[in-house]
């Protein structure tokens, strides 16, 4: 029973996001550690992910049973009533805001309500099942985990927020297409608008492509301005470069299915090396920067100007 409880809330997607949750954090903590803090913007993350993934499996109940991967969960089998789990899911998002808000800071708490919100309500119960630009509008929320852990350890939505919140969207995208792609027969089984569905596979292979160019730049654009190091800047450009040759392969004749599967493995290990790296290779953001060299500039002007 426990175990039928735990896996309404997609444990793989709790840890993966996790992970990126960790990399915001240390990016923006630059050096120093709050234990309490960390745990607390951890196990709120985890809860408010946990009631989103638990409202989904509520909405996608019926057509969960149309999809291949689906059909065993345990709304769809009717192994966990709708209003018992709706209990559950209230009762894991009320403890998860809870944390954020006073375990972390009220920005934190702010960023997870958006992406529970985009989620749950945009997504879910709307975009979904009415909209190739479900894709679109569903990659903000699982860009926000990474902007939750910088703003819990900074306390301030800044320019490396922004870009954090714009490299994960935007890498979003072609991981989603990719399973799109590779699970086609199932989206279209339960009429899901997705891209490879609604406009045809050759579509999204462009789209994925374009994608990764734009991620690419998004990802460099954090140590360009001076939020992450040398080695981040290294391992993003290499990856990056790797994942669009990748991307590349789908548009000679083969198996695409094989290839999408490909293209989702790494996709994964490029959002992981990536969240590595900016946690342990982080730099002095500009703004800090230009403070500590303050005394020397106000110096330089009082000397030149006193000539």
């Amino acid at each position: 029973m426990i175990k039928l409880y735990l896996n309404l809330t997609k444990p793989g997607i709790i840890f993966g996001n996790l992970i990126s949750v960790t990399g915001g954090y240390f990016l923006a903590a630059r050096g120093e550690f709050h234990l309490p803090l960390f745990l607390a913007t951890l196990a709120g993350v985890a809860l408010v992910i946990a009631s989103g993934c638990v409202f989904n499996n509520v909405i996608d109940r019926d057509i969960d049973v149309k999809m291949e991967r689906t059909r065993n969960r345990a709304l769809a089998r009717g192994l966990v009533s709708p209003r018992v789990a709706l209990a559950y899911a209230t009762a894991l998002g009320i403890a998860g805001f809870a944390l954020l808000y006073w375990g972390a800071n009220p920005l934190a708490a702010l960023f997870a309500g958006l992406g529970f919100f985009v989620y749950v309500v945009l997504y879910s119960l709307y975009l979904k099942r009415n909209s190739v630009y479900g894709t679109l509008v569903g990659s903000l929320s699982g860009a926000t985990p990474p902007v939750i852990g910088y703003c819990a350890a900074s306390g301030q939505f800044d320019m490396g927020g922004a870009v954090l919140l714009l490299i994960f969207s935007l890498w979003q995208m072609p991981h989603s297409y990719a399973i799109a792609i590779f699970r086609f027969n199932d989206y279209r089984a339960a009429s899901i608008p997705v891209l490879p569905v609604k406009k045809g596979i050759a579509a999204a292979k462009r789209s994925i492509v374009l994608y990764i160019i734009a991620f690419m730049a998004a990802a460099l654009a954090l140590s360009l301005l001076g939020y992450a190091g040398y080695g981040y800047f290294a391992v993003a450009a290499t990856m990056s470069l790797y994942w669009l040759y990748l991307a590349s392969l789908g548009y000679r004749k083969g198996d695409d299915n094989a290839w999408a599967k490909k293209q989702f493995a790494f996709s994964i290990v490029m959002i992981t090396a990536l969240s590595v790296m900016m946690a342990v290779d982080f730099s002095v953001a500009p703004a800090t920067m230009l403070a500590d060299a303050q005394p020397q500039i106000d110096s330089f002007l009082r000397t030149n100007l006193s000539q």
